[in-house]
């Protein structure tokens, strides 16, 4: 399992990178280690090597990793969510980033108030508005933001953006760009996380202004 830890540092050192070449810190960049179908054991790995944050797709496939390694690290849930998942996602999740419809951050933030928090959510934007993903178009997102930020229990902190797979990630810096200009233009006490870029494109991402990676591949090796 040594080459989680290998990978760990060799990410870190690409996102050290490109951080510098955007004029940051690395420490700017908060890396979330992406470990859906990740086992218990290597999570752990993760963690022993730095990791702080790692990120979820299914509610139902977090939980018992959840149950057994708490809050060692924050949880990030980065998949679609579905509102009667709601409930127990607020219960585990302390960033929800893919927010994409006004009733499910009404049943977000109805789940949290019920515990007596409030949920910190993304709102999740559809770069290229593939149809084969969910998010907000960007030309709607700043609306969108508006309103999911006026809902009772819930605190949008941000934008997360979903970029098409390519091998050239050069092709999806125009996104990530775009994504960068809307999120300048929310009120500042929304614009703490810009969530973009993965395993193949992060670099980009980082240069475009993204404070934040999803990266799973690149650490955890290829999915089986």
């Amino acid at each position: 399992m040594a080459a989680i830890a290998e990978n760990l540092e060799n990410v870190r050192k690409r996102i050290a990178r490109a951080a510098e070449r955007s004029g940051r810190s690395p420490e700017d960049v908060r890396l979330v280690a992406v470990t859906k179908t990740v086992s218990v054991e290597a999570i752990r790995e993760a963690i022993a090597a730095g990791v702080t944050d790692v990120g979820e797709n299914y509610v139902q496939d977090a939980l018992p990793k959840w149950q057994e390694i708490g809050d060692e690290v924050r949880w990030h849930f980065i998949g679609h969510l579905q509102s009667n998942k709601a409930k127990q996602a607020v219960k585990m999740f302390s960033l929800i980033q893919s927010v994409d419809s006004l009733k499910l951050a009404e049943e977000i933030g109805k789940r949290a108030k019920d515990i007596g928090l409030c949920a910190e959510v993304l709102v999740e934007v559809n770069l290229a508005k593939e149809a084969s993903k969910f998010g907000i178009a960007p030309e709607d997102a700043a609306e969108f933001a508006e309103k999911v930020s006026k809902v009772p229990g819930v605190k949008l902190v941000g934008l997360m953006g979903m970029a098409p797979f390519v091998d050239n990630p050069e092709i999806v810096r125009p996104y990530f760009a775009h994504l960068k200009k809307i999120w300048d233009e929310l009120p500042e006490e929304q614009r703490v996380w810009l969530s973009m870029g993965m395993s193949s494109d992060f670099e980009t991402a980082i240069e475009e202004g993204s404070n934040m990676v999803r990266i799973g591949t690149a650490i955890f090796g290829p999915r089986g």
